[in-house]
């Protein structure tokens, strides 16, 4: 009877998380078409629909009852009702027979034929993760609009003349209290109620508290530890595989170190990721007994944690390539280990042919590359057929189960499944992996809805959410223990694949997308696009359901879109980035015929010309590609050529003390937040900052309105900016201010000179020039790609004739980022490589308007020929 009850109590649940899932479907269609965002209409909605055979039907009783909709949010309405029936769904199923499943139907609808259960024709597949991708993409950009459309309310319900009376928007307390202003920067009235909820939580559970020793010998290479110094002694280079939590990061460092390897000199790891080498830097310090900086120190850009005593050193690999600029033979390191080398970046990849000459002169550099994925042969292959040395994992069978047809909207058949998992499967966390920290915020948004909505009928599934913006001690929590009773779902970006180890793990939800940085040299365009995850991916991400039991891994696209669809590796970087820092590195590095370079996988020859053709025309590079004397003083500088050229212009036009700056405030990323709740207020605030010259000023203003309040992180907070964003600002003006000094480059101030700032800035982005388009918006002077100005712009209203601009970010439109007013006579004085005056009566009407023009069609590059001669 009590079994019966349960099954009873899941049975409706399913029904009621169905039903939830529809009526919030409506609920959004109904907002974004009409501006309505009624629950209790949605459900009527729905109940209509449900009662109608045909859309004509539904429309007959939607105006029966008063309601006139337009035809096509009719039909649109009808379909979706259509397409969720009133029953539990049954998002995935077994693909595999024998051990790991029958291939029968998980939640089986009643009565549903079992000879139904069969995978659909390959060819109906082609394509479905791609359309998947493009459809989330669409999602993303209306729930924006929703966002924007709000905005918009909000703001014009301010009142234009402040004589007259209005209703105060902070009526409800007028002054808040310190402590719900600290932390994160938001007042509690401004977080939506799952953060609110999220951030009372102050520790979920007991972790079983082992010391140290304890937990480095539990670790899967420990057993190792002999077999894997023997491996370093007798072979130059090894290839070690393991999983993730198999210990080769924090533990290889320590055992050669306790091996005599750092008699000879350092032991150098790197890392794809700035915060995972100072974290795993300070856990190792703590193994070792020693404060961070001392035995164990790290070195990420702009953050050197290092000293004379220091023998472990975590680093970038980035900033390994620096070191590698200074000292050719690498003379002070003993051992080098590339870690994490399957995440293939750019750094990594020219490191790879690096060493590969380096161990070459030097017989007595120990070379180790660390992976957490499967390809160690092509690695093996690569470093001479070197010895491949694997850690045997500690994980348990995971069962794989894929959809049976393709899903259009990833995101809500996701946390279908994961309602689905906390109602249905025995005790274990969920972890749900999306792309990006907007996806994470709605999805943990809807969890902590729908989860309300069952009440206190089922138990309690705590939301988890993790990315990179979020502070460190809340990322923390997702390695706590959920408390008895209770369930806890981490909701991650591809940073839970390999970077980090949660224990608890037992289920996976896997929508099989992610975010990737995409470079096309063409237009010279640096965009965020959502696109379908490799084979290797899908393999890590199902792998994390098995390290604490038997686990299960949901694939929410079929088992034909994984075959035939998903590449077997993630692209490599350097086939999709802009090469530009890379490419000038690699030249004060001698390395100047880049066609024959030892790349293990080459990139396109027009991503080179286009980085070559870049820094020509910064006049980084002469006539013959070879490194100039400006493009040498670039390259000590850690950052983008268009930065270090825009600094060092600014020495000579006399203002480098408003440009180091506005490059430190650039390269924090946003430093303004608006909260959902507050965005009139915050955005009036934003305003008061705003230069009519454009939004580096506007920068500027910020940064030195911050000086002037003593650094104080309450000012901040008063003017809805991120204090941690300013610290980090200023944590990088010290750094480039450093490297200034070192080449005795003067820093002069401006004096207030907007023309000098101005100059500066076209330095360095001229190539990011655009003119006012008649027909809307603004064309590139390099490309004539439409662009437009950015809604956050300070010059969003002005629209300026001429502007340069930061970077070009692809959403709904393609949007100017940090845009400057400019006047074109700038460009022809600075960039007289790139721009020239053209004499009105040579030239047609069209042109004639113009009055400048690119002198380098990068389409066809008129030197391309020097380059199949090995000359650049």
């Amino acid at each position: 009877m009590a079994a019966a009850t349960g099954a009873g109590a899941v049975s409706e649940g399913m029904r009621r998380l169905t039903q939830l899932s529809l009526v919030s479907k409506v609920c959004s269609e109904l907002e974004s078409h009409l501006g309505v965002a009624d629950r209790v209409l949605a459900e009527f909605v729905v109940d209509l629909g449900r009662a109608s055979a045909s859309a004509a039907a539904f429309a007959a009783a939607l105006r029966d009852h008063g309601a006139e909709l337009p035809d096509y949010l009719v039909r649109s309405l009808h379909a979706v009702i259509a397409a969720i029936p009133d029953t539990a769904p049954a998002p995935a199923v077994p693909t595999s027979r024998g051990a790991h499943g029958t291939g029968a139907r998980v939640d089986r609808a009643a009565g549903e034929d079992e000879d139904e259960d069969h995978e659909l024709e390959p060819e109906l597949h082609q394509g479905s993760m791609s359309r998947a991708a493009v459809m989330q993409s669409a999602f993303i950009k209306e729930r924006r609009d929703i966002r924007t459309q709000e905005q918009r309310g909000m703001v014009d319900a301010i009142p234009k003349d402040l004589n007259r009376s209005w209703e105060d928007p902070m009526s409800s307390g007028g002054r808040y209290l310190m402590q719900e202003l600290m932390g994160t920067g938001l007042s509690a009235q401004s977080v939506p109620e799952w953060k609110m909820t999220y951030g009372k939580v102050g520790t979920y559970g007991q972790k079983l508290r082992h010391s140290i020793q304890e937990q480095r010998q539990s670790l899967p290479i420990f057993r190792l530890k002999k077999e894997l110094i023997n491996a370093v002694n007798d072979n130059q280079v090894v290839v070690v595989i393991g999983e993730t939590g198999s210990g080769k990061t924090t533990q290889v460092t320590q055992y050669l170190a306790e091996a005599g390897y750092t008699t000879k000199g350092k032991i150098a790891c790197t890392q794809p990721h700035g915060v995972a080498a100072e974290s795993i830097a300070k856990r190792v310090s703590e193994e070792v007994g020693c404060r961070v900086g001392e035995e164990v120190g790290y070195s990420i850009r702009f953050d050197d944690c290092t000293g004379p005593e220091t023998v472990i050193k975590y680093m970038t690999d980035g900033m390994l390539l620096r070191e590698i600029l200074m000292d050719g033979d690498l003379s002070s390191y003993s051992v080098v280990m590339l870690d994490e080398a399957h995440e293939r970046t750019i750094y990594t990849d020219i490191l790879f042919s690096l060493l590969k000459q380096l161990i070459k002169r030097r017989s007595d550099l120990k070379l180790i590359v660390t992976s957490a994925t499967l390809d160690a042969e092509k690695f093996s292959g690569y470093f001479f057929d070197c010895n491949i040395f694997t850690i045997p994992g500690r994980t348990f069978p995971v069962e794989i189960l894929h959809t049976k047809q393709p899903e259009s909207d990833y995101m809500d058949v996701a946390l279908i499944t994961v309602l689905q998992i906390h109602l249905t499967e025995p005790k274990g966390d969920i972890l749900l992996f999306l792309t990006g920290q907007e996806e994470i915020d709605h999805a943990c948004e809807r969890l902590h809805d729908r989860m309300k909505a069952f009440g206190g009928d089922i138990p309690e599934l705590i939301v988890c959410p993790v990315y990179s913006a979020l502070p460190t001690d809340v990322q923390l929590k997702i390695f706590e223990p959920a408390p008895p009773g209770k369930r806890k779902v981490v909701v991650a970006t591809n940073i839970a694949e390999a970077s980090i180890t949660i224990d608890g793990i037992y289920y996976v939800v896997d929508p099989g997308f992610a975010k990737l940085n995409v470079y096309n040299p063409k237009l010279g365009l640096d965009s965020l696009v959502i696109t379908p995850i490799s084979q290797a991916s899908a393999k890590q991400r199902a792998g994390r359901a098995g390290r604490t039991g038997p686990g299960k891994c949901y694939r929410l696209y079929t088992e034909s879109a994984y075959r035939n669809e998903m590449p077997p590796t993630t692209t490599p970087e350097i086939q999709r980035a802009n090469l530009g820092w890379t490419v000038l590195n690699m030249k004060a590095m001698g390395i100047n015929d880049l066609l024959s370079f030892d790349f293990m996988d080459p990139p396109a020859s027009q991503a080179l010309i286009s980085a070559m053709e870049q820094l020509y025309s910064l006049g980084a590079l002469d006539e013959e590609g070879l490194l100039t004397r400006l493009g040498r003083k670039m390259a000590e500088f850690p950052q983008e050529p268009p930065l270090s050229k825009m600094l060092l212009a600014s020495v000579d036009l006399g203002c480098s003390d408003e440009i180091l700056t506005i490059i430190a405030m650039i390269q924090t990323g946003n430093i303004f937040y608006r909260p959902r709740e507050k965005l009139a207020q915050a955005d009036r605030k934003r305003s008061n900052f705003f230069q009519p010259e454009g939004d580096h000023l506007t920068l500027l203003t910020v940064y030195e309105a911050w000086k002037a309040k003593g650094f104080s992180g309450p000012w901040c907070v008063e003017n809805f900016i991120q204090v941690n964003s300013l610290r980090r600002a200023q944590d990088v003006r010290k750094q480039l201010l450093e490297i200034m000094d070192k080449f005795k480059l003067n820093v002069i101030s401006a004096r207030n000179n907007s023309t000098k700032i101005g100059k500066a800035l076209a330095a360095g982005f001229f190539f990011h020039a655009a003119r006012k388009d008649p027909s809307g918006g603004y064309r590139t002077l390099a490309d004539h790609q439409q662009v437009y100005i950015h809604p956050s712009s300070a010059l969003f209203n002005q629209q300026p004739q001429w502007v340069i601009y930061h970077e070009i970010v692809m959403t709904t439109k393609e949007y100017m980022r940090e845009v400057t007013a400019v006047d074109p006579r700038w460009l022809v004085e600075v960039a007289p490589r790139f721009y020239r005056s053209v004499d009105p009566t040579k030239i047609s009407k069209r042109k004639r308007q113009e009055r400048i023009e690119p002198l380098y069609d990068r389409y066809n590059e008129p030197n391309l020929w020097r380059l199949s001669k090995g000359r650049w």
